[in-house]
């Protein structure tokens, strides 16, 4: 996800990066279904991915990159957001999606919280450091790869996320995305993408509070942030999210322009 969305909207032959991101899909099933698993292997693969994504020609071409953050299940599932990815691209942007095993590492980090202020039993805060360092052990071959690449960025640590985060809520907030949404914003903005779609279910609690709810406060500290909320739900208008959508992405390209 992170070599596609980052390559595809600058490649000079269309379909170069399907095709090689096609060819990734069909090694990495035929690698976790086989019967003893390797984990020099999986290192070994992970560089040459990226390596590979890495080599791709892409033009020079300046686009406004739009994050994408929200309620888990409609930020990643393309049914649930109305292909949002596909639809950014096609208006000219590029599209950034903060990794999933980040969500794992918010749950292992709110143990921590649970346990200096809520009298949680110690073991559950060793626990939580013990499985980020395991994901981040598993995905360091990734991670190192990404660093020594020309067009990619190291996923961001959750260390970080929750200190940003902690100075405009509290890290109690876990429900849900809790904090982390709050944390993924600013990380965005932080790496260039001050343009973020805060997708999440109508009604959804959790994301009107550190989502909606931190908006204002985002835009004050950072005014380049360039935030719209979009409820996704079967009764929701496709029309009214794609017109507010749009409305984002020519703020965007005014900035973008002003930039340049």
């Amino acid at each position: 996800m992170r070599c596609v969305y980052r390559m595809r909207p600058y490649e000079k032959e269309p379909g170069s990066v399907e095709a090689v991101h096609q060819k990734w899909v069909e090694k990495c099933c035929a690698f976790v279904s086989a019967k003893h698993m390797n984990f020099f292997t999986f290192q070994k693969m992970c560089r040459q991915m990226i390596e590979e994504f890495d080599a791709i020609p892409i033009t020079d071409r300046k686009k406004p990159r739009v994050g994408i953050v929200g309620e888990i299940l409609v930020k990643y599932a393309p049914a649930a957001n109305n292909h949002l990815v596909d639809l950014l691209e096609s208006e000219g942007a590029e599209a950034v999606v903060p990794d999933l095993l980040d969500f794992l590492n918010y749950c292992f980090y709110n143990q921590t919280f649970k346990v200096e202020k809520l009298g949680f039993a110690k073991k559950q805060k060793a626990l939580g450091n013990l499985g980020i360092k395991a994901i981040e052990w598993l995905r360091a071959p990734a991670t190192e790869a990404f660093k020594k690449s020309k067009h990619f960025a190291p996923p961001a640590k959750i260390h970080d996320l929750g200190s940003m985060a902690s100075e405009i809520v509290s890290l109690g907030n876990q429900t849900g995305e809790g904090w982390f949404l709050t944390g993924e914003m600013l990380e965005l903005i932080h790496s260039g993408a001050s343009n973020i779609v805060c997708t999440q279910p109508f009604a959804c609690l959790p994301n009107h509070v550190v989502g909606k709810g931190v908006i204002k406060e985002l835009r004050r500290r950072y005014p380049q942030a360039n935030i719209v909320a979009i409820d996704y739900d079967p009764g929701a208008s496709e029309v009214n999210q794609l017109n507010r959508i749009k409305l984002m992405l020519s703020t965007a390209n005014k900035n973008l322009d002003a930039s340049n």
